[in-house]
């Protein structure tokens, strides 16, 4: 990813939001065993997947236990079978049963993103589409997922509304027009962003391209027509 920094503050702020969502003013169930009592868990997968968000589930264990230790048997982006072990903690009991619901739905939310995401990276290779993906995240999860999309193979679009420009069909309605939206785009926006139009109809793609869009959305188009416009 670009942001690595962005994204390692982004875990800390993940973790702190799910923590405080699940254990609210304590777990209840965990004051059942011993606060001295140590435990073991180890983390094994159902089904094949590309592994992510290792360090989601770290940082969960660590809030909770900072003694806590987690040894993985694999790495991010790395692919597993049904029945491989993942990895092995050790904590204290209180903890690890405390984090572990909250440490697996990072797993295996991100652990699905990138698994997916593979599969279709695998569909198009060999040919010069690339998979991209888009803002339709979990809420709170953008960062998250799109590392998980670039652990899959993706390539990550815009991260939000300010880091790219997406004209769509309401922003031409509502501004008059493909090209008076196009060129006021080119008026506002930095030179580290991209303009791209969505549009539905060929001459509606020679329109933004001769009115200087550099990328294009073709959006809900019948695969002959996409065919002609990709031409």
């Amino acid at each position: 990813m670009t942001f690595p920094e962005q994204l390692r503050i982004e875990i800390q702020r993940n973790v702190a939001t799910a923590l405080a969502e699940d254990v609210g003013t304590g777990d209840l169930t965990a004051q059942l065993i011993p606060e001295s009592t140590d435990a073991r868990g180890r983390v094994v997968t159902r089904e094949a997947a590309i592994v992510c968000g290792t360090a989601w589930f770290d940082a969960t264990f660590s809030a909770l236990d900072p003694t806590a230790t987690v040894l993985w048997h694999v790495r991010d982006g790395e692919p597993v079978e049904p029945g491989q072990t993942l990895c092995d903690v050790v904590a204290g009991a209180r903890p690890l049963l405390t984090a572990e619901r909250t440490a697996l739905n990072f797993l295996q939310l991100l652990s699905a993103t990138a698994t997916l995401t593979r599969l279709y990276v695998e569909a198009v290779a060999g040919t010069r589409a690339r998979i991209v993906d888009t803002r339709k995240t979990l809420p709170g999860l953008r960062l998250a997922q799109k590392y998980a999309v670039a652990t899959g193979g993706g390539l990550n679009h815009r991260i939000g509304l300010y880091d790219g420009i997406l004209i769509k069909e309401n922003h031409i309605i509502a501004a008059g027009g493909i090209r008076k939206v196009v060129e006021h785009a080119r008026q506002i926006a930095p030179s580290n962003v991209f303009i791209e139009v969505e549009v539905e109809r060929l001459d509606q793609l020679t329109e933004a391209l001769e009115a200087g869009a550099t990328m294009i959305l073709l959006d809900n188009m019948e695969l002959e027509t996409m065919h002609e416009a990709v031409k």
